[in-house]
């Protein structure tokens, strides 16, 4: 289904399926929205070495319920969900990456931190998500990946949120953001720009009954 992703994935990316690189285990200790967490990373994921300021961007500005259902898409070694899920301790946070050896960090950095309400599967975008809906999608997307491949990131997440559910994303201006918004204001009933800082755009897009891609 998603053939340009599993292409891409020929060269070694941290969206590459099975990294060969040599393991070179790291262990992050950070604070994320008044939360100490300990982060163990490796070689062949997104940002090993320290947790990137558009993620961290992204963690401190996000709105989530405490009940909500939440897919992380593309979760790495597992940030922004694993906030996510702390945020929505009554909620449920579902992570998600083509990439094995960050998927077995993130189930590790899940037991590390005692967090419990996520579930960790393997898939290729949305490729193995099929039935499921949700109240929020997080991303920072594979910009890395093209573009092609991010406009099909958000077409699938609209298709899986649920009415009124929102698709948080965070992406810098120079790789894209403005073209972001437009592709997203023509799925989305209401798309806001929540923030800005050091050239990254924080962006939230509303599913609702009166957007475009409704009826």
């Amino acid at each position: 289904m998603y053939e340009g992703w599993r292409l891409l994935a020929v060269a070694e990316h941290y969206y590459s399926n099975q990294p060969t690189a040599a393991h070179d285990r790291k262990m992050l200790e950070v604070e994320l929205r008044g939360k100490k967490l300990k982060l163990m990373t490796d070689t062949g994921v997104f940002s090993k070495g320290a947790i990137d300021f558009g993620s961290r961007l992204l963690i401190e500005t996000i709105e989530i319920a405490a009940d909500a259902n939440v897919l992380d898409i593309g979760c790495g070694y597992g940030p922004i969900g694993l906030s996510a899920a702390l945020l929505a301790p009554q909620g449920r946070v579902t992570m998600a990456d083509v990439n094995e050896r960050a998927l077995a960090l993130a189930a590790e950095n899940a037991r590390l931190n005692g967090i419990r309400n996520v579930q960790i599967v393997i898939s290729d975008l949305f490729q193995e998500l099929s039935g499921m809906a949700f109240s929020v999608i997080v991303s920072n997307p594979p910009i890395r990946a093209g573009k092609q491949i991010v406009h099909r990131l958000f077409e699938d997440a609209y298709a899986h949120l649920v009415d009124n559910g929102e698709l948080w994303i965070v992406i810098q201006k120079k790789q894209g953001a403005p073209s972001a918004v437009e592709k997203l204001e023509q799925l989305f009933g209401d798309v806001k720009e929540i923030t800005r800082s050091k050239g990254y755009w924080i962006i939230k897009a509303k599913k609702n009954a009166i957007g475009p891609m409704s009826g």
